[in-house]
């Protein structure tokens, strides 16, 4: 077969992460997931390691995992998430990688990427070496081979760039038709230009380097890429493969057609595109194959010379980055861009005072600090403390003392978010006032702390001297100077902070003796309580220590709940242990006087101005502690509302019957207790399908409907557990029957379903089982029939047919 097809997926989000937290915060923009990464792994990532091939009749007969089919790189940090909070994603990533090895001629489908996205022509040489390294080295943890090829951020590219590439052995990189210059065929041939996008993408070239090295460079099908990402050819998955089989020649030598898009170009920015990717691949008329597989078999017979400081999203080359170019996403035409010309200035500036603060504070602990900076991702992926330390003192070549140790790593995550506040998203969006520069911007300013602690010297104002000159278009931020105030001042902490939110948020929540809070361990060594009904007094001492750079001190905390949300905490270092005995005695005194009014004063007197309150928890604890204040008042609501309900039934039932329409408050009521009744059900780990019955009965009766997002999404979650029971049980006919039961009972409620992973385990388990089942049905094993009738069912209702 000659038509040969790759598709590239650069499957990349920005590190969102809270610098001091290492977790990312809620996003509200996000609704109804926690945040983007979360939404956009729902939305795609998933999908795309499940996805679906229908049938004629709209029926799902087969699932593949499109990574496995594909070239695809997934950037370091988005990985490094996906282990934490989607483990079966990131798998089922390294397993396609895996798997693809025997497809492609034993070369896999993923390559890698500079590690956090940044615009490698503008960063200097020691920060592009880093990137590539730590790309490298990540990939190979990860995937437990050398990646042949890598991504560039936008792939943005220079000459300097692609010698380190090569330097560093990387074979080819994926560049946009529009950043090739010229080509030669032959040394005796003349160079023909090509600007403008008109390189041949069939084929690929190599690019001779200043050094002697050489690169091969593939260039994407421009046009065809930009409909996959921008038009409507993922709406179907015939006119997508279509257009894919137009794009190659008559004549029978072989071709290859390629493009290279934002992965999430398949699910997220196009609802299904997934699976018109999955048509596509599974298509007879081509063989789908990777690049390095490509480099094999038809080696590079033409140059090229590229476009320098050009990349794939700005028509001015890089300048997208650094300058008010007129590249945007949308909205007013007439916007001011001179900002990114400004946060670039400000990062610059920045990163040049923390390379000589990291120098400085080096000498004498390591022979060789820029080499320990690009080994330091070895610790970035193992935080265990005894390889911390064993790293260390290799690099070090001598035994190192643990506040060494703690110095150390401290100028190594001063250095690691200095390469973080470079991310390209921070200058490739329409403002300064979005979550994007606000993002870069905490990076900043998590290095500019470190800096300050360690060496004494304050960068924080000539930067922000810089950034206020960055105007924002947003009137209410007025410049890069608010936002920073904004955003970054109120998320910067401390090891005192630390241990005040594990005080405040211990009295809305139960925590071990050594608890884990985020990128913090806290060890509760005092902690004495005193209640007088609702109100308490927390008074406690705890060793706070970071995960990451193993700093470690004791805190002593006080709390003042009154019982509801208002409180009053302190938060300082321990000093001696009689001051603190001392100070705990008068608190407690004049607790048990209620002398509230003394008690925060004293409170105040101890711990100096700064005092904290419900809103000084960490942003995702906020809410699970409004949660637990309400747990008592909206129990109150409901056992109100249920003695109304109670009370009126007979009524309501008579008026229904005539015809008439509840009165407002009745009809609230009722809904309110059907529906909490309905999720209770729902929620709970045994099944009772007498009573789910009767529920929706009821609802449907009554028409209440206000609540279907709540309900749908609960109902979701029982039936991916429930399927997961059966997928663990082998099989078990009497719960494969209660949840044939329970779909066909919910589906009078015309719920909006998600049923994409419950139809991933019925697949699974029909793959498993169907066959045997349909053996032993000759048999007429009456229990073989009950599971065959109902496992049809089932697959009826979540659209799934199972080929014996």
């Amino acid at each position: 077969m000659n038509k040969y097809i790759c598709v590239h997926g650069h499957f990349y989000q920005p590190p969102r992460e809270n610098p001091w937290l290492e977790e990312i915060e809620i996003q509200d923009s996000a609704f109804p997931y926690n945040d983007w990464n979360e939404r956009i792994t729902a939305e795609c990532y998933y999908p795309n390691s499940a996805s679906r091939v229908l049938d004629d009749q709209g029926r799902i007969r087969a699932i593949m995992n499109n990574y496995g089919r594909m070239s695809f790189n997934f950037g370091p940090t988005l990985l490094s998430w996906l282990k934490r909070k989607s483990p079966e994603v990131y798998q089922a990533v390294l397993d396609a990688d895996g798997e693809s090895q025997a497809r492609f001629s034993g070369h896999g489908a993923a390559i890698a990427q500079v590690y956090n996205h940044i615009i490698m022509p503008l960063a200097n040489d020691r920060d592009k070496r880093t990137q590539v390294i730590w790309g490298i080295k990540d990939f190979e943890h990860r995937f437990h081979r050398f990646p042949e090829g890598m991504w560039l951020a936008e792939t943005a590219v220079d000459t300097a760039t692609l010698e380190i590439l090569a330097e560093y052995g990387i074979r080819f990189t994926i560049l946009s038709p529009y950043q090739a210059r010229r080509v030669k065929f032959s040394s005796a041939s003349d160079w023909q230009d090509v600007s403008g996008g008109r390189v041949d993408p069939k084929k690929p070239y190599w690019i001779s380097l200043p050094s002697g090295r050489k690169i091969a460079v593939f260039f994407y099908d421009g046009g065809l890429a930009m409909e996959t990402a921008f038009g409507d050819l993922l709406k179907d998955g015939n006119r997508f493969t279509h257009k894919i089989l137009s794009a190659f020649s008559p004549e029978h030598s072989p071709q290859l057609v390629h493009i290279a898009t934002d992965g999430e170009t398949y699910g997220h920015h196009h609802k299904f595109g997934n699976m018109a990717l999955s048509f596509l691949l599974q298509n007879h008329q081509i063989k789908p194959t990777v690049y390095a597989e490509l480099l094999e078999r038809f080696p590079p017979q033409a140059q090229v010379e590229i476009h320098e400081n050009s990349s794939w999203s700005c028509g001015h080359g890089i300048e997208r980055w650094r300058s008010d170019c007129g590249c945007r996403i949308g909205g007013p035409t007439k916007v001011n861009q001179q900002w990114r010309a400004h946060l670039r200035q400000a990062m610059d500036g920045l990163r040049d005072q923390l390379s000589g603060i990291y120098e400085k504070e080096m000498t004498g602990l390591l022979p060789d600090p820029w080499k320990f900076r690009d080994d330091y991702i070895a610790l970035i992926l193992n935080r265990e403390e005894r390889y911390a330390q064993e790293f260390l003192q290799t690099a070090a070549g001598r035994r190192i003392s643990p506040e060494e140790k703690v110095k150390i790593l401290r100028l190594a995550e001063m250095q690691r978010h200095a390469l973080l506040m470079y991310t390209s998203c921070g200058w490739f969006f329409d403002d300064i006032s979005g979550i994007e520069p606000a993002q870069i911007m905490q990076y900043a300013g998590r290095a500019i702390q470190i800096a300050r602690e360690i060496s004494g010297q304050d960068l924080e104002e000539p930067y922000l001297t810089i950034l206020s000159r960055a105007k924002s278009n947003n009137l209410q931020m007025e410049d890069g100077r608010k936002i920073y105030e904004a955003y970054v001042k109120p998320a910067m902490i401390d090891l005192v902070n630390v241990g005040v939110h594990y005080a405040i948020s211990s009295l809305f929540q139960k925590y071990p003796r050594v608890a884990k809070i985020y990128a913090y361990t806290v060890k509760n060594e005092i902690y004495h309580k005193v209640e007088f009904g609702r109100q308490c007094l927390l008074i406690g001492k705890a060793r706070v220590k970071s995960e990451i750079t193993h700093h470690e001190l004791a805190v002593d905390f006080a709390v003042l709940h009154f019982g509801d949300y208002n409180l009053s905490a302190g938060g300082r270092l321990h000093g001696p242990d009689t001051a603190f005995e001392d100070m705990r005695r008068k608190l407690e005194l004049l607790f048990r006087k209620n002398n509230i009014p003394g008690l925060v004063h004293a409170i105040n007197q101890s711990f100096g101005e700064k005092s904290y309150s419900l809103w000084d928890l960490f942003k995702n604890e906020q809410g699970k502690a409004v949660e637990h204040i309400f747990e008592y008042t909206l129990k109150d609501i409901e056992s109100k509302f249920r003695e109304i309900y109670n009370q009126y039934y007979p009524l309501m039932q008579v008026q229904r019957n005539i015809r008439m329409s509840l009165p407002k408050a009745l009809a609230v009521t009722v809904e309110f207790v059907l529906v909490r009744d309905l999720c209770d059900l729902l929620e709970k780990e045994t099944e009772n399908v007498e009573r789910l019955t009767v529920l929706v009965a009821e609802m449907n009766r009554w028409g209440f409907t206000r609540d279907k997002d709540r309900i749908s999404l609960i109902a979701t979650r029982r039936l991916d557990a429930m399927m997961r029971r059966l997928f663990d049980s082998f099989g078990d006919v009497v719960l494969l029957e209660t949840i044939t039961a329970y779909m066909r009972i919910l589906s009078g409620l015309k719920l909006d379903w998600d049923l994409w992973r419950p139809q991933e385990t019925y697949f699974k388990i029909g793959k498993k089982l169907y066959h045997i089942m349909k053996e032993k049905e000759k048999y007429q094993d009456e229990t073989v029939i009950r599971w065959l009738k109902a496992f049809d069912q089932l697959g009826g209702l979540l659209h799934v047919r199972i080929c014996p």
